[in-house]
């Protein structure tokens, strides 16, 4: 079936922001008299679970905390989410290889571009704002974000969403993803799956992934997207 869209994940696999998270939620708990600190090892096995608030009841859990309550923890991630949009605007974040390159062309080629992910709108309005200095719709022709579905990645919610939104079967989309969790949703939604792991997720198993490239070049994509690079005027 023809190609009509390309969806991408945003954190690891639009840019490496994980770091930027990290320091986010440290800063947070550092505001919230919690005596928690999470190393870049500890960070590497908590984003086994995706969505920040889901992240933050795994570890109070683990650790057997008192706090922070579930209602705390919504209050804690409103403060890492609004400081990660600090971060970014003092920081300049570079788009991994290929990134643009591959938008853009596919944007010239009539392609729809779109982005499912199980972060926050506002973390996709920053990310855009740094890359693009544009506004995420401008960028994007559809966004499906975590905090709209019931369920986050590896459940293919968010990738059905992006679907519904941009009114493309999966056969006629291409999904982009760095980690395990999202390869797993973008396979439930029916979806072709190209992974290029993150400094995150460089030991995960992809061996599932429809493709599986260091990057989003050109000389890493397979034949199935490296001719929109062929036709271009």
């Amino acid at each position: 079936m023809t190609l009509r869209a390309l969806i991408f994940d945003v954190d690891g696999t639009l840019t490496e922001t994980e770091e930027a998270h990290r320091r986010a939620f440290n800063e947070s708990f550092a505001k919230a008299g919690l005596d928690w600190h999470w190393s870049v090892t500890e960070y590497t096995r908590l984003l086994g679970t995706t969505g920040g608030k889901e992240r933050l009841r795994r570890y109070r859990d683990e650790i057997g905390a008192a706090r922070p309550s579930d209602e705390e923890i919504v209050t804690l991630h409103a403060d890492k989410t609004a400081r990660y949009a600090e971060i970014l605007r003092d920081e300049v974040l570079e788009l991994r290889p290929g990134v643009r390159d591959l938008i853009d062309v596919g944007r010239k080629a009539g392609l729809k571009i779109a982005v499912a992910t199980t972060t926050s709108r506002s973390n996709v309005d920053a990310l855009c704002r740094n890359c693009w200095e544009a506004n995420a719709e401008s960028v994007f022709d559809v966004i499906a974000a975590g905090d709209e579905v019931a369920e986050k990645k590896p459940a293919p919610d968010v990738y059905l969403l992006a679907l519904d939104r941009l009114g493309v079967e999966a056969t006629q989309a291409i999904a982009f993803e760095d980690s395990l969790p999202g390869l797993n949703a973008a396979l439930s939604a029916g979806l072709r799956c190209m992974v290029t792991p993150s400094a995150h997720t460089r030991h995960q198993d992809f061996s599932d992934a429809t493709w599986r490239g260091h990057d989003l070049t050109r000389a890493h994509l397979p034949g199935s997207l490296a001719y929109l690079f062929e036709n271009q005027p």
